[in-house]
């Protein structure tokens, strides 16, 4: 399986919904490129978490929405008109509990609306994603550490079993930490008490329905739009509580290919297998 193979099947997976966050505002670039195409994404997440009794264990509902612009400077020899907007609604629903004396699990589903929505919602729009995981965490020891292992089923993929998510935290010197997993790793200098510089590399991009199926010249028709990005970024932080962040993340994608796919989610046609430059800045209240 090649590396972008790979990253089509495991964008959808880890997608704009399954996050650590409570609360997240988010504005993404990416600019122009040779290509002719450039996207920008605005993000609203917010999760609240209900305490069911007095052993911590939680009930989480959240809602989750992106809207995406993506800008065409040259024409295809097809109608591109339901290309230009999309949007993504998530609605997650999770619980928390600690599973033993080390470890806490946490199962989360999430039904998604992806679409262009030009005709209402569609029965395609819908789309389901679950996640399983158990999360290990201890942040006052000498060298603090968190371990995340987990699965997760995405109807996009198109693959009938769950993939994994694996995660891999430690501050190793006052000032260092790293981080090894999918779908981020990164490696951070804490060079003051709030601010902290960053290595990072991940996974990014969306699989959405096209309400109204687009003919291409070769008759193939298309029906899906996705985009897989891999981006390496330098970036930012600046905390203003232990959980409460804004960030900044400048960088380049190094493997990167947005499609039109058939129902089957079969390529059909290539928009874009460019690199482009990669903006992103926001502000977040997490649980790490």
């Amino acid at each position: 399986m090649t590396l972008l193979v790979y990253l089509s099947v495991l964008f959808p997976l880890i997608g704009l919904a399954q996050s650590s966050d409570v609360f997240r505002l988010e504005y993404l670039n990416i600019p122009e490129n040779d290509t002719g195409i450039k996207t920008q994404r605005y993000k609203f997440l917010f999760n609240v978490p209900i305490k069911l009794n007095p052993k911590k264990d939680y009930l989480v509902a959240g809602f989750e929405y992106n809207k995406l612009d993506i800008g065409y400077s040259r024409n295809f020899d097809f109608d591109q008109s339901d290309l230009n907007r999309f949007h993504v609604v998530d609605f997650n629903l999770g619980f928390i509990t600690k599973w033993n004396e080390n470890w806490n699990f946490v199962g989360i589903l999430t039904p998604r609306f992806a679409s262009n929505f030009t005709d209402g919602t569609l029965t395609d729009d819908f789309f389901m994603n679950a996640t399983a995981t158990f999360w290990k965490e201890n942040s006052k020891a000498d060298k603090p550490f968190r371990i995340v292992l987990g699965l997760s089923y995405n109807s996009t993929t198109g693959l009938p079993i769950p993939l994994p998510l694996i995660s891999y935290y430690r501050k190793f010197h006052p000032n260092w930490s790293y981080m090894l997993g999918i779908p981020r790793s990164n490696f951070k200098y804490h060079f003051a008490k709030k601010h902290s510089l960053e290595m990072a590399l991940f996974l990014d991009g969306y699989f959405i329905n096209i309400q109204d199926n687009i003919v291409l010249p070769d008759s193939q028709i298309a029906s899906k739009i996705s985009l897989s990005a891999l981006v390496a970024a330098l970036g930012y932080e600046f905390s203003v509580a232990k959980r409460m962040k804004f960030y900044t993340f400048v960088g380049r994608s190094i493997e990167q290919e947005g499609k039109l796919r058939a129902d089957n989610r079969d390529d059909v046609f290539l928009l874009n297998d460019e690199a482009n430059f990669y903006i992103r800045t926001g502000f977040k209240i997490g649980i790490f």
